[in-house]
């Protein structure tokens, strides 16, 4: 009776488990999510597909040893076998063992420096932006069209009833879908981390070093992410937003946000800054 108890409790986790994968969100996670945030990139999309193709090959693996594992604990034991085998090679099973494992080190590979090469090369941008990760919060440019402005994390008592604790930003970055997006990550202080898990990205902004990545969102939407990289005490206040819009609200939000967060020159040392003062680190 305790048996079958405890084969109905495993039968109902398991049931319950099922709909996990329709419960990974798009864009931020969700309560009790196990497996990655929905894709909303290419290159997401094949991390995704990667992950469970390795997932498949360990189960294979770790299923087949521990059969092994079974076969000797109750076929080779002293009692089961009194006698043991004298045999000291076996040419077929030494060519096997050493034959399978580089099929299957190949077939990783293969699709692994695809996706390496695809992650590294950045095609012809539409947009570059600029993150700069700083003691806590990030600052975005848009060079080639000639403002800058800083993101915060907002407060509970500023945020709207949609928007997730701890991953709304006062300035959102936006960028239009279904465009090449070039990002240049630099810290100004210390090591931070650029990540949003939906478009597959994750790259460290280090002081003095300029990084690049890229992603192609190809669904409109809100996406989140957060620094990735321990960078003091408010490492975990620093979140970072990405809306994507069709290019009619694009072009649209560039008009207002050219003249919303325009450079001027400063008139310390010559240098563009921002017209919108930085507020103060969280």
């Amino acid at each position: 009776m305790r048996v079958q108890k405890l084969l109905v409790a495993a039968a109902s986790a398991a049931a319950a488990l099922i709909p996990m994968k329709a419960m990974a969100g798009l864009g931020q996670p969700s309560p009790w999510q196990i497996k990655f945030q929905e894709a909303a990139t290419p290159i997401m999309e094949q991390i995704t597909w990667f992950h469970d193709f390795l997932l498949v090959i360990i189960t294979l693996i770790t299923v087949f040893v521990l059969a092994l594992l079974l076969i000797v604990i109750f076929k080779f034991n002293a009692r089961a076998n009194p006698v043991p085998s004298k045999t000291t090679h076996n040419t077929l099973i030494e060519v096997v063992w050493t034959v399978v494992p580089v099929i299957i080190l190949v077939a990783i590979a293969i699709p692994s420096f695809r996706l390496l090469f695809n992650q590294l090369t950045i095609p012809a941008a539409d947009v570059t932006i600029k993150a700069t990760g700083k003691q806590w919060f990030w600052t975005y440019d848009y060079p080639d069209n000639g403002f800058s402005f800083d993101s915060l994390m907002l407060q509970d008592k500023d945020r709207k009833p949609d928007q997730p604790r701890l991953l709304a930003v006062d300035n959102e970055i936006v960028v239009p879908v279904n465009k090449v997006i070039r990002m240049q990550v630099i810290g100004a202080d210390v090591i931070h981390a650029f990540a949003v898990p939906s478009f597959g990205i994750k790259i460290d902004a280090v002081p003095g070093r300029l990084n690049e990545t890229w992603f192609r969102a190809t669904r409109e939407g809100i996406y989140y992410g957060q620094c990735s990289e321990l960078c003091g005490k408010d490492h975990a206040y620093m979140p970072i937003t990405v809306r994507v819009v069709n290019d009619r609200d694009y072009a649209s939000w560039l008009d207002q946000a050219k003249k919303k967060f325009a450079y001027k020159p400063s008139s310390e040392d010559g240098i563009a800054v921002a017209s919108k003062d930085a507020p103060n680190a969280q």
